[in-house]
């Protein structure tokens, strides 16, 4: 599997905690527009984003090149990663996700835990 990590803020830190968690999983930590090209042509399974407000930076460029349809933000200020959203959210094959800055450590074991349950 591999991840791209695009969005406006913490991608190393996203980076970082994919790798804790498995370490087989492929990042690459791209600008927004590049990780959105991954993701278009294939090159990548999924796309990671955060930003200040989980919806706008983080997907944006996402949202602009796959559509709507493939990308879910899972957290916004004052609105934590709910288990049950994110899981909804890869059953319907949303393929981008974009969250907070501040909930990177909820949201990334989150959606990774949703992937590899649903694959």
């Amino acid at each position: 599997m591999k991840i791209v990590i695009g969005g406006q803020v913490e991608k190393k830190e996203i980076e970082r905690l994919i790798k804790e968690l498995d370490p087989s999983i492929e990042t690459v930590v791209k600008s927004d527009l590049e990780a959105a090209m991954e993701m278009k042509t294939g090159k990548a399974d999924y796309y990671f984003g955060a930003c200040h407000t989980g919806g706008g930076g983080a997907l944006a460029m996402a949202i602009a090149m796959l559509g709507r349809n493939l990308c879910q933000t899972v957290s916004m200020p004052g609105k934590k990663p709910k288990e049950e959203n994110v899981e909804e959210a890869v059953k319907n094959g949303k393929k981008a996700f974009g969250f907070t800055g501040d909930h990177v450590e909820t949201a990334v074991p989150m959606i990774l835990n949703a992937i590899k349950t649903n694959s």
